[in-house]
């Protein structure tokens, strides 16, 4: 089993900055790729960004490439998303997921653990 606690969520306003991280406990084998997925109301759990032990990474949408980054601190057993200059349609719940998958999936179907998610709220 593997338990993933998220943080740092909360609200900003258009053009601030908030770091949300993931920290993991339990089976450190089913963590190989860690993910950040974002969820908005009345709208399907979307990838948004997802990282291996060795930090390949890879992003999901265009719309945040450039802005958000993605790391993990293999010691600690921890990934942080940084998001820069948000948006209001980066508004959702993001939730981080893990895997023991090689290869980064973005489907979530094939993520086993997930943490509750983490309100990131921002106002225009």
């Amino acid at each position: 089993q593997v338990q993933l606690v998220e943080s740092g969520g909360g609200l900003v306003q258009a053009g601030g900055s908030l770091r949300l991280s993931c920290a993991a406990s339990g089976r450190t084998a089913s963590t190989y790729t860690m993910a950040w997925f974002r969820q908005a109301p009345g709208k399907e759990r979307e990838f948004v960004a997802g990282i291996t032990l060795s930090g390949a990474s890879i992003f999901g949408l265009d719309s945040v490439k450039g802005r958000f980054t993605i790391s993990r601190d293999n010691a600690k057993n921890t990934v942080a998303l940084q998001m820069n200059s948000l948006k209001p349609e980066d508004t959702a719940v993001y939730y981080c997921a893990s895997t023991r998958r090689v290869v980064i999936p973005r489907s979530t179907s094939l993520y086993e653990y997930w943490g509750q998610g983490t309100q990131v709220t921002v106002s225009s």
